[in-house]
């Protein structure tokens, strides 16, 4: 056998298992991810001053209910398309939202503004209720906020469309 021969058997002998096993690995790991957007049935927000929400939608429902600038209730009907879906959806993945814990609360007066998230799957619930003042764990509780203002922005967005 040739040296040019000993090294593309070396080579092909370490590269090809490699690659083999890495296809087999993520495929069983994309397969068997614990939240897919295909299952995605929808998701409520709820937000406003400790357990008193002032604003709430679910995409299932399509409804959406605030309080404006008077303080007048503003009852309408927001479609969210599968693109914004899509979009926070994958949002909430890239922020790492299925590891977050279900409460991170610490105000018990009431005078912080509170949030609750929901996304609902065929099989599975992920809940999440934060207060803006959490503190215990300053980049979750940003990459919560963070999630938070991404979904009122896009409700906010499909309101504003639907209102043209």
């Amino acid at each position: 056998m040739s040296n040019r021969f000993k090294k593309i058997f070396l080579a092909c002998s370490i590269a090809i298992p490699f690659l083999l096993y890495s296809i087999y690995y993520y495929s069983v790991m994309v397969k068997n991810a614990p939240y897919k957007f295909a299952e995605f049935e929808g998701l409520k927000v709820k937000s406003g001053l400790g357990t008193h929400y002032d604003k709430t939608y679910s995409s299932k429902t399509q409804q959406y209910q605030y309080l404006n600038t008077r303080d007048s209730s503003i009852k309408m009907k927001v479609k969210l398309s599968k693109d914004d879906l899509l979009y926070v959806h994958r949002k909430a993945a890239e922020l790492g939202l299925w590891s977050w814990p279900e409460k991170m609360l610490s105000d018990s007066t009431g005078k912080v503004p509170r949030y609750y998230l929901e996304f609902d799957y065929q099989h599975k619930k992920k809940v999440i209720e934060i207060d803006a003042d959490y503190n215990k764990n300053i980049k979750l509780r940003d990459a919560a906020m963070e999630l938070i203002k991404t979904v009122d922005g896009v409700i906010e967005d499909a309101a504003d469309n639907q209102k043209r």
